[in-house]
């Protein structure tokens, strides 16, 4: 029998936020709204709800606390993000303090409708999640938080019953299941093909990275399972290799002018991928990702060429 919503969270203790709403907004200012074009987005399978395909990270580079110096420049990262149409922030309880900093932007620009915020559950046992749960959504100010997500599959199955129970209860929008590692693939899929009502998987993919596409993908597309990949840079090594080294000229073909665009638009190429996080505390960097999500994708055989030409750096 299925528990009362009472004996899930107190409805006084809800977790925060109304439902996120899809919107179209001008990409850069000055620009016509009618007249600019519109990020790509993806249906989440289990519902149809549009999701813009280039979203934000904030493991590492939103945990700043209260510096307001350190925070201005990510206060402009979350603002772009918004302008450009997109709407996934993630976040988690292990990133220090990066969900009251993402929560607090959020509402001092007051974007909460326009934003999709994701966090995890990252503990032990079914008290302790409820708890930590309940403070996430106090750091992130909102009522409903749109997504959790069971970070690294930490006690997965006791999360995975709990959080099943609060999304019938309306306490949570959407679920999911995360790991970064690449050996974790095989685990993410087999809970994908064994276990019903998982609406998101969240992994590591790259251009340097490409196991997913053939241990995780194909799983999530044919269970109709969201995806977020995260990890699209390999935390910045890969603009190492390619320092100094121009953008080759047919990556025009599909509306590409830098690597962090190459980059991106090769992951997003793939249909199964819903969204990808990049994380960045730079506003610069934020603009440069987001245009990824504007314009021509690589078709089959250009991403061909991107494998090769990866390989030949």
């Amino acid at each position: 029998m299925r528990r009362s919503d009472r004996a899930i969270l107190p409805r006084r203790e809800m977790l925060f936020g109304a439902a996120s709403a899809a919107g179209l907004f001008y990409f850069g200012r000055g620009m016509n709204a009618m007249a600019a074009p519109a990020m790509i987005t993806r249906p989440i399978p289990s519902s149809g709800e549009a999701m813009p395909i280039i979203g934000l990270g904030t493991w590492s580079v939103f945990d700043v606390g209260d510096d307001a110096r350190k925070r201005a420049p990510l206060k402009d990262v979350v603002r772009r993000l918004a302008d450009a149409g997109g709407r996934m922030i993630d976040t988690s309880p292990m990133y220090g303090r990066a969900e009251a900093v993402s929560g607090d932007l959020v509402a001092d620009l007051g974007m909460r409708p326009r934003v999709f915020l994701a966090t995890k559950v990252w503990t032990t046992g079914q008290e302790q999640g409820i708890a930590q749960m309940r403070r996430s959504a106090e750091r992130l100010r909102t009522e409903i938080i749109d997504l959790i997500q069971i970070h690294n599959l930490l006690d997965w199955r006791t999360h995975l019953a709990m959080l099943r129970q609060m999304k019938a209860a309306g306490q949570v929008r959407y679920i999911g299941i995360t790991h970064y590692t690449t050996g974790s693939l095989s685990e993410l899929a087999r809970i994908l093909e064994s276990e019903p009502g998982i609406d998101f998987v969240q992994f590591g993919y790259s251009l340097a990275t490409r196991d997913a596409e053939t241990k995780l993908l194909p799983i999530a597309a044919s269970r109709g399972v969201a995806t977020i990949v995260n990890q699209p840079f390999e935390t910045g090594d890969m603009f190492r290799r390619v320092r100094g080294k121009p953008v080759p000229e047919w990556t025009a073909e599909f509306d590409c002018n830098s690597w962090a665009q190459l980059f991106l638009k090769y992951i997003l190429a793939e249909p199964a991928v819903t969204a990808v996080i990049p994380a960045t505390a730079n506003p610069e960097h934020m603009a440069d990702d987001l245009k990824a999500g504007f314009g021509r994708l690589p078709n089959a055989e250009q991403r061909q060429r991107i494998r090769q030409l990866w390989e030949s750096l």
